[in-house]
């Protein structure tokens, strides 16, 4: 049995906010990069697609299941499980964590590259960070959003390219 199905749609908290029946956590541009997806029997888990800071696809997570493309699997990728979370490293360096707070809510922290090269960093601040592919920090425009929940939004946080970062899209 995957570890990560879920019964009904996790509540995710990411970057403060809280998604509720949201199947789009984070998009980047019209890519997106970290799923709520349905699964058989009728359950829900996480799909987080993982890419090289080259741009190269490296591989697809569902659940608790890693499947690498044929680029990621000379890439040294790895799912680890400590207790109540899932782990995905490249090398020695953490991707993302998704960890298990109670039946169907999920807590996500994130440093995951786009199809172009830029870096998009998830944590428990309040605010996404978005770099370009040569490092530099892109600025993130409009209000910061703290604490809110949002139910039955089409994209949790959208990403663009220059920086506009979108909540509760519909």
């Amino acid at each position: 049995m995957d570890k990560m199905i879920f019964k009904s749609s996790p509540v995710v908290t990411i970057a403060s906010n809280k998604f509720i029946n949201v199947p789009t956590i984070l998009q980047y541009e019209e890519t997106p990069l970290i799923e709520i997806i349905k699964v058989q029997p009728a359950g829900f888990t996480t799909e987080i697609q993982i890419y090289h800071s080259d741009g190269s696809y490296l591989a697809k997570v569902v659940g608790s299941r890693l499947f690498l493309t044929k680029e990621g699997k000379k890439a040294d990728l790895s799912l680890i499980y400590p207790n109540k979370m899932t782990v995905c490293k490249l090398g020695e360096k953490v991707l993302f964590e998704i960890i298990r707070e109670e039946a169907a809510a999920l807590k996500t922290r994130a440093e995951l590259y786009t199809p172009d090269g830029c870096f998009v960093k998830l944590t428990e601040a309040p605010q996404p960070e978005i770099f370009d592919a040569s490092g530099h920090s892109l600025r993130i425009k409009g209000i910061t959003m703290v604490g809110n929940t949002f139910i039955g939004r089409r994209i949790g946080i959208w990403i663009k390219k220059d920086g506009l970062v979108s909540i509760g899209c519909s």
